[in-house]
């Protein structure tokens, strides 16, 4: 299949009989917030690394309405804190629009910081349902440890956590599969969510995938032309997406994606690993996990 635009895409849900997409990996933050990240792209800042145009620059009820309009039935919200101080306020932002928004999960992030641990623990008390950390922008070590407590918090609540903890784009001291793997060492029960499927270390994510029962993998720009150019997913790693069916889920990284949210879904198809395969990323593995 070729050419699926975003008006294709709930259709083809429905085909495969899908109430729609759940989709783990969209952000949402506070507008003052978004410029400035839309801004960095924008200049391709350092922690790009390439010209990264935004095919979604629209207002918070604008994306909204395209995601409904995409049949995305469940979407995060990801707010990162990229800096000391700021979660407590991306957090209340990120509540308002989960209840505003019934599709919206309730999201959260955290930074490594004094008050670090009582705020996570405060917010899953409030019932969020989705943690998002980034210390790839956040240029921090998840062993920091003003971190200890939160990831054992987590990992006791059952609480999962989409981390970036990849080297994609651009390369840091603390990304890659060894800082995180000591990490899950010290909490092996640690609910986590790879984002990028782990780009561009693919195959050591796969592996951490399969050693430790509640880390899972997000599709998020994995498997597109963007990213194929740059760190291609080896061909010889795919039979690994079939033995690992029930870890992926399927994350976009609306709305700061060069390309229409179709050409996700189209990426997926193309693997060729079947219908259920399918059903299973677009929907059935967030539902099992966060519903």
């Amino acid at each position: 299949m070729t050419g699926l635009t975003d008006a294709d895409v709930p259709a083809w849900t429905e085909r495969l009989g899908l109430p729609g997409l759940y989709d783990v990996h969209v952000h949402f933050m506070p507008s003052n917030v978004m410029d400035k990240v839309w801004a960095y792209f924008d200049d391709a800042g350092p922690l790009i690394g390439r010209p990264w145009p935004i095919t979604y620059r629209f207002s918070d009820e604008e994306r909204v309405a395209r995601l409904r309009a995409l049949g995305v039935r469940r979407f995060s919200a990801l707010p990162y804190a990229h800096k000391a101080g700021i979660a407590g306020y991306l957090n209340d932002w990120a509540a308002g629009l989960a209840d505003r928004v019934p599709e919206a999960l309730r999201c959260a992030t955290f930074f490594p910081e004094p008050d670090a641990a009582a705020y996570v623990a405060k917010a899953i008390d409030d019932g969020v349902e989705l943690f998002k950390v980034h210390w790839q922008v956040g240029g921090f070590d998840p062993r920091d440890p003003q971190l200890d407590d939160v990831w054992g918090t987590l990992a006791e609540s059952g609480t999962p956590v989409v981390v970036h903890a990849g080297s994609g784009p651009v390369r840091r001291n603390h990304t890659g599969p060894g800082p995180f793997g000591e990490v899950l060492r010290a909490h092996p029960r640690l609910a986590a969510i790879i984002a990028h499927m782990g780009s561009p270390e693919y195959a050591e994510f796969l592996d951490l995938a399969e050693r430790y029962e509640r880390v899972r993998l997000d599709t998020t720009m994995a498997f597109t032309d963007f990213f194929e150019a740059d760190a291609p997913f080896p061909r010889d790693l795919r039979p690994r997406l079939l033995d690992l069916v029930d870890k992926i889920l399927l994350g976009s990284d609306f709305p700061n994606i060069p390309y229409p949210y179709a050409h996700q879904i189209e990426a997926l198809v193309r693997l060729d690993m079947g219908e259920d395969w399918l059903r299973r990323v677009c929907w059935e593995n967030a539902a099992a996990l966060l519903d």
